[in-house]
């Protein structure tokens, strides 16, 4: 018989590192070995989009000054006057969060029974969702590696990298939370094998029971 105790419940891992951590590159790789990837960055782009109420809300508490000529949201702009003032990162995040949060349990209830589901959140941490997940992931690299990495590839001051850095949880507070600690400290090829091993340890084994479990259903 098909019961509902009987249908695997999805996987859920929870993905998240500093920023210029090598963190999307984990997320990608995941996604090609088969997870549903939900990218909590893209979504909260998505939910600030012109025309939405999440912009409108934004340019209510922020001021019109905060959008660009076109209607669109002034990411640079708001970027600097967050960074520099805790409340209103706060208040931002106020907006932003409930609506990326709404919008991942929609995709997650579309996901088909038996997924690993991979939620990438910058601010999985700070937010306190660990609690939420099966696993933790967590990408690290050394933070000076991460600084070239933001003034090299995005054109921010060094200055700017580490105001961005600061403005996150420590790599200790990742790792205290963490079920698994990703170390992006020399190559692509030694962090996607990590990715392998976490893969072959805690994944292969759910994906099998899902599969008997959805043959004898």
């Amino acid at each position: 018989m098909n019961t509902e105790s009987q249908i695997q419940k999805p996987l859920m891992i929870g993905l998240t590192g500093g920023i210029a951590s090598g963190k999307s590159v984990v997320a990608r790789y995941l996604e090609s070995l088969g997870a549903v990837l939900i990218d909590a960055d893209q979504l909260s782009r998505e939910v600030v989009a012109k025309g939405t109420e999440g912009l409108a809300e934004i340019a209510e508490v922020f001021g019109r000054d905060i959008l660009t000529e076109n209607g669109d949201l002034n990411r640079p702009a708001l970027g600097a006057l967050i960074f520099a003032d805790e409340q209103k990162r706060e208040a931002l995040n106020s907006i932003v969060h409930p609506r990326v949060r709404a919008e991942s349990a929609r995709r997650i209830a579309e996901a088909p029974r038996g997924s690993v589901i991979v939620q990438d959140i910058p601010l999985l941490v700070e937010t306190g969702q660990a609690k939420n997940f099966d696993k933790v992931l967590v990408v690290q690299a050394p933070l000076e590696e991460r600084i070239r990495r933001m003034v090299e590839d995005r054109g921010m001051t060094r200055d700017a990298a580490l105001s961005r850095i600061e403005a996150q949880a420590s790599d200790a507070e990742r790792a205290e939370v963490a079920d698994v600690v990703l170390d992006n400290s020399t190559t692509i090829e030694s962090l996607l094998e990590q990715v392998d091993d976490f893969w072959n340890q805690h994944v292969v084994e759910y994906l099998e029971t899902s599969k008997t479990r959805s043959q004898g259903a």
